[in-house]
């Protein structure tokens, strides 16, 4: 197969949702159905596993949450897809929100009972900066829930989408008799008994058949009816390039625990879906069919193995093929690197691999030398831009619990800020190092990972801070900037990479302080060149 067909054949996307919609049984049903999996449950059992070869991961368990991104390829009908499946806890968001720069289109799954909820609005503003072609699943139909007009219109309003459905449900919860697929005009009828034949489909094509009466019963047949006859009413028809350019959003229903409604979805999906898209660097617009090698670090995860202290940077390509034991560039550190090792993931299973696409995501072994967003190409000095920093939600004052060990606390926190869990200010007036996260289960991964990794111990100060604000003046030498610096001395830090960061205590403070110094710009991500 030549390079061009392996570029179209391949469909890398994220699912997103509020935690407990459904998201990683909607993906093991995908993966069920790109046998990569036997049976399904056998991803939970991997976390399970997963979690005891990699300590810090007992938070999973615990809990019941994923915490990290995982990666996983199959081959479904000719197509190569990639899901990445990412963490839907709040407190993990920003793992989530880069995974997102990563991904050429997204399924967001949405509870039919809970409707649309706070991190779903969240993640999906992020897409919608980005023009991400969405599609929305809404899942557990076999439970009672809204009104699937009710649930599109609050899909439309609280996420500003504009959907239109592809398939539709027959009743729902106890009365819940399957679905009528709009996209290719069948009725595919719901049995709870989960190991049925998944491809139990009758062809109805048209709507009038008296046929239906005979499936579906009177009642249930009249209503479908009515219900289609509105959904054209209402709901614009479905256009592939108004999807593609983020202004239209198809929905399709089912419920993934029972396996139902997923083969349309994923039918639907890869005859839809944009094959790898062109991205945005800071000199050019890069075309995935570029022959020459571009991809860029999204995420960077440390001690997967706690015996080999190895870190794997994820690596998405973006042109070009990624090959075993080719230099490539390293634009941020100017030098050559070559990988004798990249993993591609299949399923539960991660192999080495020799040759890689534009839209797969490649594991390499890093020995630290990755930070995240950082850009390979074969020799073109580019950076891929749009992987964020988001403004901290909570703040603490981080102290060295064993003098004895602050060279190993350094390293450790150096090492986890790399790697992005959290951000690092260090205050203006005191060198004191502040540590920022987006959600408070953060600092506990953190101390956990530094004295079970790195041997350091620290301990935590309460900082009454309410966002940090990244600072941007509109002219560095101007007077208003000096007082602002002079007003406001007790709370300038700067981050990571040496940016002046204001920590604001409350957003009254952000407000008075926007009004007074205007030439002031304050930015809550840190990507400002956007």
């Amino acid at each position: 197969m030549n390079f061009l067909q392996e570029i179209e054949r391949r469909r890398t996307f994220g699912i997103i949702s509020h935690p407990d919609a459904g998201k990683t049984t909607l993906t093991e049903k995908l993966l069920l159905f790109g046998g990569a999996i036997q049976e399904a449950g056998a991803v939970k059992s991997n976390k399970i596993k997963k979690g005891a070869t990699s300590d810090f991961m007992e938070i999973e368990r615990q809990r019941g949450i994923s915490v990290a991104t995982s990666v996983l390829a199959f081959n479904y009908k000719d197509k190569k897809i990639n899901i990445l499946d990412t963490p839907g806890h709040k407190d993990f968001a920003e793992d989530t929100y880069r995974t997102l720069t990563a991904v050429d289109s997204v399924i967001v799954v949405i509870d039919v009972a809970k409707g649309v909820e706070e991190q779903t609005e969240k993640l999906v503003s992020v897409c919608r900066m980005r023009n991400i072609p969405i599609i929305v699943f809404i899942n557990k139909l076999d439970r009672e829930g809204k009104d699937a007009f009710d649930l599109m219109d609050e899909v439309e309003q609280k996420l500003g989408l504009q959907v239109t459905p592809l398939s539709f449900p027959i009743g729902m919860g106890y009365d819940f008799q399957g679905i009528y697929n709009i996209w290719e005009k069948n009725i595919n009828l719901f049995s709870s008994d989960s190991r049925k034949n998944i491809e139990d489909v009758i062809q109805i094509t048209d709507i009038q058949n008296p046929e239906l009466e005979k499936i579906i019963g009177d009642k249930p047949a009249n209503k479908l009816r009515e219900e289609l006859e509105l959904i054209q009413e209402v709901y614009p028809e479905f256009d592939r390039e108004r999807y593609l350019n983020g202004s239209l959003q198809p929905v399709f229903f089912g419920s993934a625990l029972n396996n139902f409604g997923v083969r349309e979805l994923l039918d639907g999906f890869i005859a839809i879906a944009p094959s790898p898209r062109a991205k945005e660097s800071d000199t050019r617009l890069v075309e995935a069919t570029e022959t020459k090698l571009s991809g860029f670090v999204f995420k960077i995860h440390a001690n997967m193995d706690p015996k080999h202290r190895d870190r794997l940077a994820f690596v998405k390509i973006v042109s070009g093929t990624f090959e075993r034991n080719k230099p490539y560039m390293h634009v941020r550190l100017n030098k050559g690197l070559k990988f004798s090792s990249p993993n591609a993931f299949f399923a539960e299973k991660k192999e080495i691999v020799d040759i890689s696409y534009p839209g797969d995501i490649v594991g390499l072994h890093d020995t630290g030398n990755f930070k995240i967003g950082d850009t390979l190409t074969e020799g073109e000095m580019m950076n891929f831009r749009g992987i964020p920093s988001f403004s901290p939600e909570h703040f603490r004052y981080i102290n060295n619990a064993d003098p004895m060990k602050a060279k190993q606390l350094e390293k450790g926190i150096d090492q986890l800020m790399d790697e992005g869990v959290a951000q690092l200010f260090t205050l203006e007036m005191n060198n004191r190092k502040v540590i920022g996260t987006v959600g408070a289960l953060q600092y506990e991964v953190i101390q956990y990972r530094l004295e079970h990794e790195y041997g350091a111990k620290c301990s935590y100060e309460n900082f009454p801070v309410h966002k940090a604000c990244w600072v941007k003046p509109e002219d560095p030498k101007n007077e208003e900037f000096a007082e602002f610096k002079r007003i406001k001395q007790k709370f300038l830090a700067h981050d990571k990479y040496g940016q002046l960061v204001f920590l604001a205590d409350s957003d009254f403070t952000i407000q008075m302080t926007q009004s007074k110094y205007p030439s002031v710009k304050l930015y809550f991500t840190s990507e400002i060149d956007n």
